[in-house]
């Protein structure tokens, strides 16, 4: 059986370490493909005026804003990001790390959607758009050193809440470090070991947004194809799974905090 062969039957079999074993080797043959089919080139940060929507973005950051801080005001019942992916249990295990999803490789939370409908009108437009949400980092939280699973997607950051101190609340790609700005985007590869922190007593808030990464054909092809097997495995059907079960959780919150 090939390692594309079985990478596929282990993750849809639900193997986890077996298809995490398999899946490390045919990533990293993946990678050397996409760095050299790669139309926008190869650094930890890249421009963001090669992407035509970031201006968009950009320009009605403050509309997102005023959806977020709707949002914002159940802040405390969001779910943490291990709460709808437990697999991040590693870099995250404690209550300072909030998400409002939209998208999930494919998967579509409608309800959040539905809250956000500016927001979500927006990401639609986004070529490639595979995950979208609100990432919320409350004081005082340190995402340690951690890597991507492969460099066929590409990370936006839109900022939307940044402290007053914002050289205390950054983020590291390899060995370039940044600092968030309201209404300006930061895009970065996240195959590159990075990690981030807020270290200050204020909330940080971004649009967080992995796209496909725009490379030449055949690459492209095959990235597509890899992208699609990820949205079968495990990790991300658990994801899909928690996420509908917070879904209606909140739905009750929104509507007895709203007819209160």
């Amino acid at each position: 059986m090939s390692a594309l062969s079985q990478f596929y039957t282990d993750f849809k079999t639900k193997n986890r370490e077996v298809a995490l074993k398999a899946g490390e080797g045919l990533l990293r043959q993946l990678e050397r493909i996409i760095r050299t089919s790669s139309l926008v080139g190869n650094s930890t940060f890249f421009d963001p005026d090669q992407f035509e929507w970031v201006k968009t973005f950009e320009d009605n950051w403050q509309v997102i804003r005023k959806e977020l801080d709707e949002i914002l005001k159940y802040r405390d019942d969001l779910p943490n990001f291990q709460d709808i992916s437990p697999d991040q249990y590693n870099i995250t295990n404690d209550q300072r790390w909030k998400t409002f999803f939209f998208y999930a490789y494919g998967v579509t939370a409608e309800q959040n959607c539905r809250l956000c409908p500016e927001t979500a009108k927006l990401l639609s437009s986004i070529p490639g758009v595979k995950t979208a949400f609100f990432s919320i980092l409350l004081p005082q939280k340190q995402i340690p050193p951690h890597r991507g699973p492969f460099n066929g997607v590409l990370r936006y950051h839109l900022g939307l809440i940044i402290p007053e101190a914002a050289s205390d609340c950054g983020i590291r790609v390899g060995d370039d470090v940044r600092h968030w700005q309201e209404g300006k985007s930061l895009v970065f590869d996240d195959s590159f070991e990075h990690e981030a922190w807020n270290n200050t007593d204020e909330v940080r808030v971004v649009l967080f947004v992995d796209i496909v990464r725009p490379l030449k054909f055949p690459a492209s092809l095959l990235n597509q194809f890899i992208i699609q097997l990820i949205a079968w495995s495990p990790y991300i059907k658990d994801a899909e799974t928690n996420q509908k079960k917070w879904d209606q959780r909140l739905q009750g919150l929104f509507k007895s905090k709203t007819n209160s």
